[in-house]
């Protein structure tokens, strides 16, 4: 009977914590068996080559858990590896590698192998193309590289062989003077199911559009019928136009864009946030038409200030390009009558870089008494003793040249000579340069094929691949 009472007594209680459980949903269990795996258990890498690590944190029931992998070496005179899994070759040997993460652990059993960098050089792709001003390719398209035409065509190599067709022709549509032209082409991610191809150029007024196109029911045949603007920037002198578009590996369209030309900035547009002048872009074309600002964009919201600016104080960038393995950013900067320089956002930036321009020139002031408190200060840079004008690269990440994984190449338009050197810790390191690869003046930019292997190409007509001697 007492018994019967207590749990009378008790019933209300219960009632009232149920009650109370049920407003905000049931309680979830705490998570009490996890499981960190690395993906890759045993790993081999030569001396100088960089490789990205995965890992993963599950629960016992198979779901992933959202948790920061931290990294260290337990070997680093053999391979050294940042916090979040960039890992280096050192020296010829054995180094484990340890992922950490809720209180687990696992390794990376990492081979270094002692195999000298192979020495590049250049192969010829083709001379039958005119003026040449990029290269690219589809997303896992290995047998096509496409070669925009400064005149306002793009060419298809299909297995090196040039076709007769052109993918595009739009040249009753470009100018073509001095700077002016046709000047990038960028494939949608998702290329191999919508047929979307971005295109950048200067109109015959010279202001810059940003045109989407869509391919035909041939896939070497753009649809010129399908043209969609994305974006016009009007353009008040005839020179620093950018001119660059590229997917960056979270997805949306980044759009580089010069000062609008003329000598030092007399508009100030690199230092004005309300013009898209001077700065480089981050769109979302896939949100809304023609684009939506992305909502984690730094700038968005703020009165006065151009939401589509992902970073600032660019005079005119030629070229840049995302790293495949660690999505950091590189933009080759030309500079006025000192200076050239590369400036390195790593992918972990929430954005709004100041570069500086025309505030600074490189790491010097242009504009007497400048400061450089709040600027982003380029990683390398080289006076006009050594040329005139950046022609900006990317990080090597093919197979082609084994030992140079990880390394950033460009070049320069005057001189025609290509250096590289290696981003460690915010810092250029190990810089270099390369007689072999140098084809002589007016490099007009770099590009990247479907394999990650590396092109450069001159002003003359001639497409080059990187390659081991």
């Amino acid at each position: 009977m007492l018994g019967a009472m207590r749990r009378l007594l008790l019933l209300p209680a219960l009632v009232l914590s149920a009650a109370a459980c049920s407003e905000t949903g049931p309680i979830q269990p705490p998570v009490t068996d996890t499981t960190l795996s690395v993906a890759t258990p045993f790993l081999t890498i030569g001396v100088g080559e960089t490789q990205q690590l995965a890992a993963a944190v599950t629960t016992d029931a198979g779901d992933t858990l959202a948790a920061a992998i931290a990294w260290v070496s337990r070997d680093p005179a053999v391979a050294t590896v940042t916090p979040t899994g960039l890992l280096t070759g050192q020296a010829a040997g054995g180094a484990a590698i340890v992922a950490s993460a809720l209180g687990r652990t696992d390794s990376v059993a990492v081979t270094v192998t002692a195999q000298p960098p192979v020495q590049p050089a250049l192969q010829l792709v083709t001379d039958q193309v005119v003026y040449p001003v990029f290269v690219t390719a589809p997303p896992g398209d290995t047998a096509r590289l496409f070669v925009v035409e400064k005149r306002g065509r793009v060419r298809i190599l299909r297995n090196d062989t040039l076709l007769v067709t052109p993918f595009l022709n739009i040249t009753t549509l470009v100018s073509t003077g001095g700077e002016q032209g046709l000047l990038s082409i960028a494939f949608h991610p998702q290329y191999a199911t919508n047929r979307y191809v971005f295109v950048s150029y200067t109109d015959t007024s010279g202001d810059t559009r940003i045109v989407r196109y869509q391919t035909s029911a041939d896939p070497d045949v753009v649809d010129v019928q399908s043209a969609s603007q994305v974006l016009f920037v009007d353009q008040p002198y005839g020179n620093h136009n950018g001119g660059l578009v590229a997917f960056g590996p979270d997805g949306m369209l980044y759009v580089g864009l010069g000062d609008g030309g003329d000598a030092g900035d007399p508009d100030g547009n690199g230092q004005n946030r309300a013009t898209l002048l001077g700065s480089m872009l981050r769109l979302d074309v896939d949100a809304a038409s023609p684009y939506a600002v992305p909502a984690d964009n730094p700038f968005l919201g703020q009165a006065g200030v151009r939401g589509e600016i992902w970073a600032w104080g660019l005079r005119n960038p030629w070229r840049f390009s995302f790293d495949r393995v660690t999505g950091d950013l590189y933009t080759a900067d030309v500079g006025q009558n000192a200076r050239e320089e590369v400036n390195v956002q790593p992918a972990t930036s929430p954005g709004g870089e100041n570069y500086g321009w025309n505030q600074m020139e490189g790491s010097i002031c242009y504009t007497p008494g400048c400061s450089p408190l709040g600027l982003t200060l380029p990683v390398a840079e080289y006076t006009h003793a050594a040329g005139c004008s950046i022609t900006g690269g990317y990080v090597y990440r093919g197979t082609r040249l084994a030992g140079h994984h990880g390394r950033y190449f460009y070049a320069d338009y005057c001189q025609g000579w290509v250096r590289s050197f290696t981003h460690a810790n915010g810092q250029a390191t190990d810089p270099r340069e390369w007689p072999a690869l140098s084809p002589g003046g007016q490099v007009t930019s770099f590009g990247e094929d479907g394999r990650g292997e590396l092109y450069v190409m001159t002003a003359a007509g001639r497409v080059y691949r990187l390659v081991a001697q």
